[in-house]
């Protein structure tokens, strides 16, 4: 089952839809020509409660990489108290691999300020920061000039249609970044917002309690701040007709909605496309991308940006949706950046590139990521050199089985995206290390 008509990339022209030549900034005008902003209008005739209620029963998941209930998170937020309430829009996108909110504000940003528009109605926020990575120069001045639109148009400020909002003037700005990984992670986001070392909070207290300048706040994503206007727009109903209910069981949350693939690596066309959350990565692969470049045959893939993990050459028709972590040994979908890996792709290259990465991002507070992520470079670099010895691939494997979040030895999950790749790299492709290490020899003395 693949998209019948594309919904986020509605104004941008993507294969099959459109040719990427076409592409240019939409403005406010053309915007609302192509029926921009109704959703927000819609949104206004509703009370806040019941736009919780409809995201809620959407089942839209945040598609920043955790794939945590929109809805749910809105219902964290305390009631007003005539004091700021922030959005923090999450337009960071730092994640290896991810290039699909890019796109968005590059050339539709009015489908986020919509969004941020219907959020900040609906949680009662008064002022949205735009969160965006430091390396997105023009993404950013194509988001001021937006911006301005909206003003000139009454979307924001002193005569807004959204009227006063918390007895305060709703405003919206963009915030540039410095371009550090870790400030992709929400309460690091929000401490470099507030000018301060971007690094991970220890949490509670929570964002919706005490977030920007201790006072709530709610994170939301580019991609899924876009979702809102559609699913406003054309109800929890119809937007519940793309993707599939959770594989996983009745209790579990479904993948809903369309879905933003970033897809790259070894391919004919690598792209931005949209899809069903549920499509076969195959079908992206050979309808999308035209395919593996040069004829190759397809050897791994990495579903989400380069922190969720590896799947293997038989996981090639693996069902790109939130359930991917426990059916393929994955940590999840993550962003949905897609980064394929022909026959000719060292895993043992790949993995040290990776944790190279993190160790370089890791903002260092806690020490089993500052200390666990460069010890594990450096195990790679000495395999990758045909120096190791097959007891350090156990190691290596040990060491990151210990760090991490989950483990409950580190603040945020930075060291869980260095752990991933490195026991999915080993697990799955263990006779690659294998091969390019040294026999353990081990003394025994015998008594004569």
């Amino acid at each position: 089952m693949t998209l019948e008509n594309p919904i986020l990339l509605k104004r941008i022209p993507t294969p099959p839809w459109g040719d990427v030549k076409d592409r240019q900034v939409v403005t406010y005008d053309q915007y609302v020509a192509t029926g921009g902003y109704v959703g927000l209008r819609k949104a206004l005739e509703a009370q806040p409660a019941e736009l919780v209620d409809l995201v809620k029963e959407s089942q839209l998941r945040g598609r920043g990489g955790a794939g945590f209930s929109c809805g749910m998170k809105w219902s964290f937020m305390p009631p007003p108290d005539g004091e700021p309430r922030y959005l923090a829009v999450n337009a960071d996108e730092s994640e290896p691999g991810t290039f699909k909110d890019r796109l968005l504000m590059e050339c539709d940003p009015h489908i986020l300020l919509e969004g941020i528009a219907i959020c900040m109605h609906t949680c009662q926020l008064d002022t949205a920061y735009i969160y965006i990575r430091g390396e997105y120069h023009l993404q950013a001045k194509v988001l001021e000039q937006a911006i301005a639109e909206a003003y000139a148009n009454n979307i924001f400020g002193e005569n807004s249609i959204c009227g006063k909002i918390n007895d305060r003037t709703p405003n919206c700005y963009v915030h540039r970044g410095a371009g550090a990984y870790i400030c992709g992670e929400e309460t690091a986001l929000l401490e470099s917002l507030e000018g301060k070392r971007g690094w991970p909070r220890v949490k509670p207290p929570f964002p919706a309690v005490a977030g920007a300048f201790g006072r709530p706040t709610v994170i939301n994503n580019v991609e899924t701040l876009a979702c809102l206007g559609p699913i406003v727009e054309h109800g929890a109903g119809w937007f519940k007709t793309m993707g599939r209910a959770s594989t996983m069981g009745e209790n579990v949350p479904g993948s809903y909605g369309p879905k933003l693939f970033g897809m790259s690596g070894h391919l004919n066309r690598p792209g931005v496309y949209e899809e069903h959350l549920g499509i076969k990565m195959s079908e992206l692969i050979e309808n999308h991308c035209g395919g593996m470049r040069n004829g190759k045959k397809f050897k791994s893939a990495i579903p989400g940006g380069v922190s969720m993990g590896f799947l293997t050459p038989d996981q090639y028709d693996a069902e790109l949706d939130f359930d991917i972590g426990r059916r393929y040994g994955v940590l999840g979908l993550g962003t949905a950046g897609v980064i394929v890996m022909d026959e000719d792709t060292s895993i043992v290259s790949m993995t040290r590139n990776i944790v190279r990465f993190f160790a370089r991002e890791s903002c260092g507070q806690c020490t089993p990521c500052r200390e666990g992520s460069g010890w594990l470079y450096q195990m790679l670099c000495r395999i990758e050199r045909g120096e190791g010895a097959f007891k350090d691939i156990d190691l290596m494997d040990e060491l990151a089985r210990s760090m991490g979040a989950m483990p409950g030895t580190t603040i945020c999950g930075l060291a869980d995206g260095t752990n991933w790749a490195v026991k999915t790299a080993i697990e799955k492709f263990r006779h690659e290390f294998e091969a390019l290490c040294k026999p353990t020899l081990v003394q025994v003395s015998v008594n004569a």
